[in-house]
């Protein structure tokens, strides 16, 4: 390895192969190396389902959840906002041309101990029991406030400020009350907690209208999940990293960054240095260089049966708003099943997850937990969240953040994009993607 490379990224999460592509796709000099003898790291899909017992030291039961080739476990599942950023990358890149989605049938939230379909079309907010007959008029004139709202037309402000207003003024201003708050603030424009009421309205604005956008595209919910689970993301970000010129190396456990006066000027692996400009990495790769920053637990369950109150659907999302369970963080839920080619017929798998705020994490979860019914294995699991403690300008070695408890893409393409501008010092150029015309057809 006595090549120069402009980039070297070690890991092969789905933000570092994201990463590595667009820089590929930029021009860059790229060399990919990963410890692990497969993508996706944190990320990845787990099959066949031996696998995943063994990875959690337990023994798979023979004979009760079928063929363990026909099953693909996240380890951090996650879904696409049909409208959000990730999915405009995986467009913009051409990567969709490996890859096949599949809609989520409902969105859920709940409220008072039940789960309540978020309505998808205007027959359903009329008949929804989510809210009384006047709060839904209410609710109504919010949403269309948000949906006329135009940034560059102050005509449509209404009398708020976006850059100024809070998003507890624009409540205010229409007279919702608490259980709307709940459900827009965290089932509608995803916030984490509740910290967003007293900040300027404009980012709320803008995430409801996104859920809005998403939920127009195809109508059952706003949200999409690749078939054969989220491991084929990574592996397609790759193939595009490979196009135009970078270069892989799986299966490099010894692999550790070299540095010179403080400076990152390469990676040794197996006896052998590859010289650099800058390394991107995900935190496993410069501890020394991050700060913890709170703990995700994660609970991933196989159900014989669809989850309760959903209608019988083979996937959903259900979000318990933090207020509901008297928490700082919401609970997450994801249900996906064999519709997706993650597990075998007649199975599900359900994701909850929350951000620990106790000595007990996995109790955290037990009310999300509860809404699942009978639960035939469970793997739970607790992660350190990881920050860099710098922009690593100095350093040259740029990092990416540990992956949250949300259940969608939204803040790990954020991440991406503030990582692609930390080390490149420029927002990501869409236009530098040149796809063939025979596959931007496909």
């Amino acid at each position: 390895m006595d090549e120069e490379y402009d980039v070297i990224v070690l890991g092969t999460g789905l933000k570092e192969c994201i990463l590595s592509g667009m820089m590929s796709v930029s021009g860059k000099k790229v060399l990919h190396i990963d410890r692990n003898k497969y993508y996706g790291g944190d990320i990845a899909s787990i099959t066949p389902l031996e696998d995943m017992f063994q990875m959690y030291g337990m023994k798979m039961p023979e004979d009760r959840f079928g063929r363990g080739r026909d099953w693909n476990v996240d380890l951090i599942p996650k879904f696409l906002m049909a409208n959000g950023q990730l999915v405009k990358l995986l467009i913009y890149t051409g990567v969709t041309r490996y890859l096949e989605f599949k809609c989520l049938e409902g969105s859920y939230v709940c409220k008072g101990g039940k789960v309540y379909k978020m309505p998808a079309d205007e027959k359903e907010a009329l008949t929804t029991n989510l809210m009384g007959i006047f709060e839904k008029r209410r609710f109504r004139k919010l949403m269309i406030f948000i949906m006329e709202f135009n940034l560059e037309d102050p005509k449509t402000w209404h009398g708020i400020d976006p850059k100024q207003s809070t998003a507890e003024d624009l409540y205010n201003k229409f007279g919702v009350d608490k259980n709307t708050i709940d459900v827009t603030g965290h089932a509608l424009a995803l916030h984490r907690n509740d910290a967003y009421l007293k900040e300027p309205c404009l980012d709320f604005i803008q995430r409801v209208k996104l859920y809005q956008d998403s939920i127009q595209r195809y109508g059952k919910s706003p949200f999409l999940y690749p078939l054969y689970g989220l491991g084929e993301l990574p592996q397609g970000f790759a193939r595009l990293s490979a196009i135009y010129g970078g270069t892989y190396m799986l299966d490099r456990p010894d692999a550790t960054v070299v540095y010179e006066d403080g400076k990152a000027v390469g990676v040794m692996a197996a006896g052998e240095t590859a010289k650099c400009k800058k390394v991107i990495c995900d935190p496993s790769y410069a501890k020394d260089k991050c700060k913890h920053a709170g703990q995700v637990v994660r609970a991933i369950c196989i159900l014989n049966h669809p989850v309760p109150s959903t209608n019988d659907m083979k996937s959903a999302q259900i979000i318990i708003p933090q207020h509901q369970v008297n928490r700082h963080w919401d609970i997450y839920i994801g249900v996906i099943s064999h519709e997706h080619m993650v597990a075998a017929k007649g199975f599900w798998i359900a994701s909850v997850s929350t951000t620990v705020e106790t000595e007990n994490p996995e109790a955290e979860l037990q009310p999300g937990l509860d809404l699942l019914g009978p639960i035939e294995q469970k793997f739970v699991s607790v992660h350190d969240i990881m920050e860099p403690v710098d922009d690593g300008k100095d350093s040259e070695i740029f990092i990416t953040k540990s992956y949250d408890a949300t259940s969608h893409f939204e803040t790990t393409c954020k991440d991406v994009l503030e990582t692609y501008k930390r080390a490149t010092g420029e927002e990501f150029d869409f236009s530098k993607i040149k796809i063939p015309e025979e596959e931007e057809n496909n």
